[in-house]
């Protein structure tokens, strides 16, 4: 039996409760000897600035380069709104990030049938959506330089932030999302701002040299992204692989994923280049983020956190077969009825973060 190392991140707010219910399926996992999965437990946020005076320890980034995959929960907090920029909760996650290379962020924005009413569209525009959107996460505005603000005297201040893409950083982003496509629907949207952009100009240019080059069978879409923006809330199942910018995609997936009922339900991995020996470093997280006033209530749901490790089994230790018996599952105790507070319906019943895990652990046994 194949033994992988994961390192779990749990983070600040509901990060530890959520990751928690993670534990719980790990251990269904390796007591069916689907796998061996051996576990370490780190700081990253404002845990770790409150332990070690920084985001994430030099320690934990060496177990993170080491493990086969890292689970992270969440970061950040008002706790620590005063602490220094490049100190705060979630530059810990930017070094992850960055130090272990995962410039391809996968956001899937699925509507389970059962929550097609949660969605803030019609049932009609959401019921069996199923995106996949690719955002570049090394790149762009978020780390390009210069980034400052420079006192100007006179009561005036410039802000500078700088968008900042090279071809190749273009490429390797691309050609995730036509390979994605390949296993799906085989379609990509790729979103830029040409119209006003530079670094849009090259991202057109770039994505349109590399798909007649390498994935002609692609059908691939132009699409500006204010434009991508209003499409994915007027008629959502038109797409099914959008690729972007490190900005653009981190709005778009947000707006997605109000499309699928809550932030709670949507699962992300990172993605770095596969080495020599077909492994690449990842990192899978939940999209929400740390919700500190609902922490230690045990209200919170772990969906997307479960969603996240069954991407982590997919992606990083190819146990796709128990990926999909997870994914089931969550689905299973959705037809069921039960719901966490935030996806909380009418004739359903509302239970607690743990009660969640469980009940989704017992499923995975029922569904066989």
């Amino acid at each position: 039996m194949t033994t992988y190392k994961l390192l779990l991140l749990p983070g600040d707010g509901i990060g530890p409760e959520v990751m928690e219910e993670v534990s719980r399926v790990i251990a269904w996992v390796n007591a069916r000897g689907h796998a061996k999965i051996e576990t370490e437990t780190d700081l990253v946020g404002g845990c770790a600035y409150d332990a070690h005076g920084q985001a994430i320890s030099d320690a934990a980034m060496r177990r993170a380069s080491a493990a086969d995959a890292v689970m992270l929960g969440a970061v950040g907090g008002p706790k620590w709104d005063g602490v220094a920029y490049d100190q705060r909760p979630e530059a810990g996650l930017l070094r992850l990030r960055k130090d272990l290379e995962l410039f391809a962020n996968l956001r899937p924005a699925i509507c389970y049938p059962a929550l097609a009413d949660a969605s803030s569209l019609k049932r009609d525009q959401v019921d069996g959506l199923d995106i996949m959107i690719v955002r570049e996460l090394t790149g762009g505005v978020y780390f390009g330089e210069p980034k400052e603000i420079k006192d100007l005297g006179n009561g005036q201040k410039r802000a500078v932030d700088t968008q900042v893409y090279e071809t190749y950083e273009i490429e390797r982003i691309a050609a995730v999302a036509f390979e994605l496509a390949r296993l799906r629907r085989n379609q990509v949207h790729s979103a830029e701002k040409r119209n006003v952009m530079k670094t849009g100009v090259l991202w057109n240019e770039v994505v349109t040299r590399l798909h007649q080059e390498s994935y002609a069978d692609v059908t691939l879409y132009h699409i500006l992204a204010d434009n991508c923006a209003m499409q994915l809330v007027r008629a959502p199942k038109q797409f099914d692989v959008i690729v972007t910018d490190n900005l653009f995609g981190d709005m778009l997936s947000d707006e997605a994923s109000m499309l699928t009922g809550s932030l709670g339900m949507l699962p992300s991995a990172s993605l770095g280049a596969t080495d020599a020996n077909g492994h690449r470093r990842a990192l899978y997280e939940p999209v929400h983020g740390s919700a500190p006033d609902i922490a230690g209530r045990g209200v919170a749901n772990p969906i997307a956190t479960i969603a996240s490790f069954a991407m982590c089994l997919r992606y990083s230790f190819n146990l796709g077969e128990t990926a999909d018996r997870i994914e089931r599952a969550i689905a299973f105790v959705l037809d069921e009825g039960y719901r966490t507070a935030d996806i909380a319906q009418a004739d359903c019943r509302t239970i607690g973060t743990a009660e969640m895990g469980k009940t989704i652990v017992a499923a995975l046994d029922r569904i066989g």
